[in-house]
């Protein structure tokens, strides 16, 4: 019932942690999913925030999911949002895009809650060069009923479709059980993973561990429950039949356009981003932490 499972590497970043699953040298997909990261649970200091300036992506769409706290948004085709819980943020960088996220000036103020989850989706051979586009959507459908209810961020699960384009198939679901909740977790798509994000849960009887990414055996029903409580997500899709590569904030299924790109952004060919444009993270020196394998 479980085919992998993959414990993290742990970046300390002072007042949180961050946690990524994929890419790894275990695995580095999951359907379209190529990058997972979970964040938090953290209380930042009076005054301080997350400041995370303006970056390139290509060839993929990021995906922001908020259990606590606020984030802004801004890129170079203009958007500008304010995520928070219960919104999921697309962003498709396409053949190329800009963008920054901070912490919102009000929570400063008081201290911001910081804690959620940040992926990136592979966008599907022949899409990987279209338009950047944005959007984000609060008006989710929710499954539940007295001691289980979930969001459909992405994709159809449970008979309910999201609203959120999907560039491939794909499912993404944030699931919260309470004591002796438990919810079907169907065969909806090539390849699923459950991570469990806060609380306790198990997975046909199996525990799950505390952040790990939990790669489950396709072409089986299961069942996720949990006696005391917890909040897990899901997600997968249709699996990939050519290779992504990745380096730094760059995907793509061509190595050249890697390159090209990094090119592009030491260069300083990139757009900027309206109203975020004096500060920018360089090009890693070296090997950047996030990086496909062989």
């Amino acid at each position: 019932m479980i085919e992998q499972t993959i414990t993290p590497v742990t970046h300390d970043l002072g007042q949180f942690q961050v946690r990524r699953a994929i890419p790894s040298k275990a695995r580095t997909m999951v359907g379209p999913f190529i990058f997972v990261d979970q964040f938090g649970p953290a209380q930042l200091d009076i005054g301080s925030g997350m400041d995370v300036r303006p970056h390139p992506h290509i060839n993929l769409a990021t995906v922001t999911w908020l259990f606590e706290g606020a984030i802004d948004h801004r890129d170079s085709i203009g958007s500008f949002s304010t995520i928070r819980p219960g919104q999921v943020n697309l962003m498709t960088a396409g053949r190329g895009i800009v963008h920054s996220e901070r912490s919102p000036g009000a929570d400063r103020a008081s201290g911001p809650r910081l804690y959620g989850m940040q992926t990136w989706l592979a966008l599907p051979d022949g899409r990987e060069e279209i338009d950047p586009a944005f959007e984000a959507i609060s008006d989710l459908p929710v499954v539940e009923d007295t001691c289980a209810k979930a969001i459909v961020i992405m994709g159809e699960l449970w008979g309910k479709r999201a609203p959120t384009t999907t560039h491939a198939d794909t499912i993404y679901a944030e699931i919260v059980l309470g004591s002796g909740g438990a919810l079907p977790i169907e065969i909806s798509a090539d390849e699923r993973a459950v991570m469990l994000v806060g609380g306790e849960a198990s997975i046909d009887g199996e525990a799950l561990g505390l952040y790990e990414l939990t790669v489950l055996a396709p072409g089986r029903n299961m069942t996720l429950s949990s006696e005391r409580g917890g909040r897990v997500m899901l997600l997968g899709g249709e699996a990939f039949a050519t290779k992504r590569h990745v380096w730094w904030n760059f995907v793509s299924s061509d190595r050249d356009r890697i390159r090209q790109a990094r090119e592009d952004w030491e260069a300083q060919r990139f757009p900027t981003v309206p109203g975020d444009s004096d500060e920018r993270i360089p090009l890693p020196e070296g090997q950047p932490k996030t990086v496909s394998y062989p």
